[in-house]
């Protein structure tokens, strides 16, 4: 018979996408972190940046267990919008890093000590879904998370190439430079016929 915890399994999915985020930082320079890699400026240590107060706003305040004393300046009142999605050149990687971290330590805390029909409530939606229970939250902050690794993903590949789920698994089908060349050449012949079938 298998053994299942409820919190067990979204802890795991959540540490899981965690992990992977922080992953995608692994080998690169303090520009390559932080260049802005798509039109609205999606970049790796934004990225994390991100999601370390969304995940402390979630599993803190939501609970009445704030993580902050006080809000971030990319959180304050009249931020500028997007501060959360990029680092100035003086937050460093080391740090927002380490907010990160220290976020996890909150999150698995009010995860742990409170049962997953806990009620909050979600100052920044609309009241009437605002109240939620602790197990919604939890498939909230692991959606989101996981989401915000896959631009992680793609983000790094742009970067250097690098792809993969994790340390040691990659994920991905076994191919040399010149198959992927010749898969990415077939992709795109079949949407260059799809297209002007379409436009027969």
């Amino acid at each position: 018979m298998i053994e299942s915890s409820a919190k067990d399994d979204l802890l795991h999915y959540l540490r899981a996408a965690r992990e992977a985020l922080l992953w995608k930082l692994d080998g690169l320079s303090e520009y390559d972190i932080r260049r802005p890699l798509t039109p609205t400026g999606t970049n790796l240590l934004g990225l994390v940046k991100h999601v370390a107060g969304v995940e402390a706003g979630y599993f803190g305040e939501t609970f009445g267990r704030p993580f902050f004393e006080r809000p971030p300046s990319w959180y304050a009142e009249g931020a500028e919008p997007g501060a959360d999605m990029w680092a100035t050149a003086d937050e460093s990687r080391e740090g927002i890093v380490g907010l990160y971290r220290d976020v996890w330590k909150h999150s698995d805390s009010t995860i742990a000590t409170l049962p997953l029909d806990a009620v909050g409530h979600v100052r920044w939606w609309p009241e009437e879904r605002a109240r939620v229970t602790l197990h919604q939250i939890c498939v909230r902050v692991i959606a989101d998370s996981q989401r915000h690794a896959g631009h992680a993903d793609i983000v790094r590949e742009l970067v250097d190439g690098a792809v993969g789920m994790s340390a040691g698994n990659d994920s991905m089908p076994p191919g040399d430079k010149a198959w992927w060349e010749d898969y990415r050449g077939r992709l795109e012949r079949a949407a260059r016929d799809a297209d002007s079938g379409a436009a027969g």
